[in-house]
């Protein structure tokens, strides 16, 4: 197991107006993630997905500790780094890299191509320059940016957002991590580039025996690339198995939801779309009971006073529905 989560939360204090905190002294939170548990395992890529809003970023910067924790425990490759700080979180960060939704404004635009990706080397002390300059050569080919001599001294202005996208994950692979967290990694990408980005992923995955916590609102990006996907909503996990099985059966009305907005190939075809009214409350004021009775199509009066636990219904698939809690 290379990640264990367990209970994490991240609760952002809302500022207040200077009338606000004369007249009230309660305090307000966005809460961002709300109690999630979740584990991967090594080689493993699981994917958390959800619309905007419910709490996956957040998720992958906790558990790589780029923000603090409010409550909860990570665990990283047998380490409990929840608390951890200054040089021991440091030496870590070789091994846990980010793969961020937009490769441009995630390069410096003054840094030439090569620079951005051997600078992760040097701040490591992984290599001497002439060194890392011979790796970045390497990984360059890797990731079919060639020749490499040629894209080692352009800019990101210079190049699309394919190649861009490639840099970034040349970026994050140089260290040879055991973990990557990939934020939406091919959202901003043609979609006819987006299958070769997803394949290189994969390709690094089988050389390094890498885990992902791939981040994506497209459940059909996530069954290509899963082994295991998690569903989101307003900063719970409401459903948890294995990718052919969330396909084969969903559970939970928000899944099926989500799949139902899947388009179809044929025009033959013909799927029913379940269409959720509203949108998603705010994370200030999250409703009470099931948060996602506000928008369900199959709410109970129970839903509306008792919040579901995420249930286990068979040897890996969980669900937090009140349908199937006795």
């Amino acid at each position: 197991m290379i990640l264990e989560v367990t209970n994490l939360k991240k609760y952002f204090p809302v500022a207040k107006t200077f009338i606000e905190r004369l007249f009230s002294r309660e305090e307000k939170f966005v809460k961002a993630v709300d109690g999630i548990s979740f584990t991967i395992d090594k080689g493993e890529i699981f994917s958390l997905v959800g619309e905007s809003g419910s709490g996956k970023t957040t998720t992958g910067k906790l558990v790589l500790r780029l923000i603090d924790p409010t409550d909860g425990k990570i665990v990283f490759d047998g380490t409990d780094i929840t608390y951890l700080k200054g040089e021991e979180l440091r030496k870590l960060r070789r091994y846990m890299q980010i793969i961020y939704q937009d490769p441009y404004a995630s390069l410096n635009p003054r840094m030439k191509v090569g620079e951005a990706i051997m600078d992760p080397l040097i701040i490591h002390d992984l290599a001497s320059r002439d060194e890392a300059k011979s790796m970045v050569y390497e990984m360059l080919e890797k990731v079919g940016l060639t020749p490499p001599e040629y894209f080692y001294n352009v800019y990101p202005r210079n190049l699309s957002g394919g190649q861009r996208q490639r840099v970034v994950i040349a970026r994050a692979m140089i260290t040879k991590p055991k973990f990557v967290v990939a934020d939406e990694p091919v959202s901003m990408i043609d979609v006819s580039l987006r299958a070769s980005i997803l394949d290189l992923m994969l390709k690094f995955r089988e050389e390094l025996n890498l885990s992902y916590l791939f981040i994506t609102h497209d459940l059909a990006v996530a069954k290509y690339i899963s082994d295991k996907i998690a569903i989101m909503y307003l900063g719970k996990i409401v459903e948890m198995g294995p990718t052919a099985e969330i396909f084969r059966n969903p559970l939970h009305p928000y899944t099926k939801a989500l799949l139902s907005a899947i388009p179809v190939p044929s025009p033959r075809k013909k799927k029913e779309r379940i269409k959720l009214v509203g949108e998603i409350p705010s994370a200030i004021d999250i409703p009470s009971g099931c948060r996602f009775h506000t928008r369900c199509p199959n709410k109970m009066k129970r839903c509306e006073a008792e919040e579901p636990e995420l249930i286990k219904v068979s040897k890996e698939h969980f669900v937090a529905c009140h349908i199937y809690s006795v």
